[in-house]
C-alpha cells in the first residue's frame, strides 16, 4: 500500500459535543483531541454514548450543541470526504447478495475511485480467495476485513473504527494490531472504539474514556497506567522494608509480600542482597487498562444510567438504525449508544 498522500494533519477535534434524545442526554459536553500519527482507542461501557459520538463526527446524526471536527471542517463540509475519512461502523452494512468485490465497487464508484484499487484492497486485508463469493455467507471476521477495505478505498488520511476486532481470530487480531500500526506509521489518523480492552492496550498510544456521555479520563497509554511500582516477596518482610526505606523507597504490605513504589527491579534486588535477604518473588506492576476502565466506569459518580438506573433513555425509545454509514446519508436521529 502506498504512503498517505501530504494532505494537511488529520486532527480530529471535540469540543463542548452534546446530543440529547427528549429528555435523555446520550452525549455530555464531550472534549478530547485525536492526534494523526497516532492510534486513539475511544473506550466505553455500552450506552456510554461511543457510536452516537462517532455518527455525529461522520455527519449521521446531528448534534444538539458542540462541534466534532476535522482539521477544523463539520464532516459535511469536507470536499471529497471519503477521500478525508474513511470509516466501518457496522461490520453487517453489507447487501448479502452482492459478492465482497462488488460491494467494494459500488463504494468505489461513489468516490470516483478505479476498480484496480478495490483487488488492491481485497489483497491488502487478505480476503482475495472470498472476493467473488456473496457476503452474507462471509463469517463476522471477513466481515470485518470487507469493512476495513470499504474505510480504505479512499486512501483516506483519518480512519475511524468501531470494534474492528470483533469475530476476529487470534492470528485477525494480531493482523489487525500490526496493519493499524502500519496505518498509523504512515502518519494517519486512527479513532478505534473497542470493548477489548487487553488487545487495545497492546494496540493504541492514546485512550480515551467516557462514561454516560462525559469524558472520564483520557491521555496516553503510559500516563494512564501511572507510575511504575513493582511487587515482591522474600523471607523476611520486615527487614527489606527497612533496607527500602533507608534508601528512600516507599513501600506497603499486601498479601504475603510488599508494593513497592518503584519499577528498578534491579535496584530493588540489590538492596535486598546488601540486606542479606533472600528474594522469593519480584516483577514490575502497573495499573493495568481494564482495571483502570471498571474503576473509572463502575464508580458511583460514573455508573452506567442505562443499566436499570435513574435517567436511562425513555421507555420505547427506537434503537440506532443499522444501515451503513455512508457520506451521502442524510443526518438521522438515534438513541444514543
Amino acid at each position: 500500500m502506498t504512503a498517505a498522500p501530504e494532505r494537511g494533519p488529520g486532527r480530529i477535534e471535540i469540543r463542548g459535543l452534546t446530543k440529547r434524545f427528549g429528555t435523555f442526554t446520550a452525549v455530555d459536553g464531550l472534549d478530547f483531541t485525536v492526534r494523526p500519527g497516532r492510534i486513539t482507542g475511544f473506550l466505553g461501557p455500552n450506552g456510554s454514548g461511543k457510536t452516537t459520538t462517532l455518527r455525529m463526527l461522520l455527519g449521521l446524526i446531528r448534534p444538539t450543541a458542540g462541534t466534532a471536527t476535522i482539521d477544523g471542517r463539520a464532516y459535511r463540509d469536507i470536499p471529497d470526504p471519503l477521500r478525508v475519512v474513511g470509516s466501518a461502523l457496522e461490520a453487517t452494512s453489507f447487501h448479502p447478495g452482492r459478492t465482497g468485490r462488488d460491494h467494494l465497487r459500488v463504494l468505489a464508484a461513489v468516490a470516483g475511485v478505479p476498480d484496480r484499487r478495490v483487488d488492491e484492497l481485497l489483497d491488502l486485508v487478505g480476503i482475495p480467495a472470498a472476493a467473488r463469493q456473496r457476503a452474507g455467507g462471509y463469517s463476522m471476521g471477513m466481515r470485518q476485513r470487507l469493512g476495513l477495505a470499504g474505510a480504505l478505498l479512499g486512501d483516506p488520511r483519518v480512519i475511524i473504527l468501531d470494534e474492528p476486532a470483533n469475530g476476529l481470530d487470534p492470528e485477525g487480531i494480531r493482523w489487525l494490531r500490526g496493519f493499524l500500526r502500519h496505518l498509523s506509521g504512515e502518519g494517519r489518523t486512527l479513532l478505534i472504539s473497542s470493548h477489548m480492552l487487553a488487545e487495545v492496550e497492546q494496540t493504541v498510544d492514546d485512550i480515551v474514556i467516557i462514561a454516560n456521555g462525559r469524558r472520564v479520563a483520557e491521555g496516553t497509554i503510559a500516563d494512564l497506567h501511572g507510575d511504575s511500582a513493582a511487587y515482591v516477596r522474600s523471607s523476611d518482610l520486615p527487614a527489606l522494608e527497612t533496607a527500602l526505606r533507608r534508601e528512600g523507597i516507599d513501600c506497603a504490605g499486601r498479601d504475603e509480600g510488599l508494593t513497592v513504589h518503584s519499577g528498578d527491579l534491579a535496584r530493588i534486588g540489590d538492596i535486598a542482597l546488601a540486606a542479606g535477604v533472600a528474594i522469593h518473588e519480584l516483577r514490575a506492576e502497573q495499573t493495568r487498562l481494564e482495571e483502570l476502565f471498571f474503576n473509572l466506569t463502575e464508580s458511583a459518580e460514573h455508573r452506567n444510567r442505562n443499566l436499570g438506573g435513574p435517567g436511562g433513555p425513555p421507555p420505547g425509545a427506537l434503537p440506532p438504525p443499522t444501515g451503513p454509514p455512508v457520506s451521502t446519508a442524510a443526518p438521522t436521529e438515534e438513541v444514543g449508544r
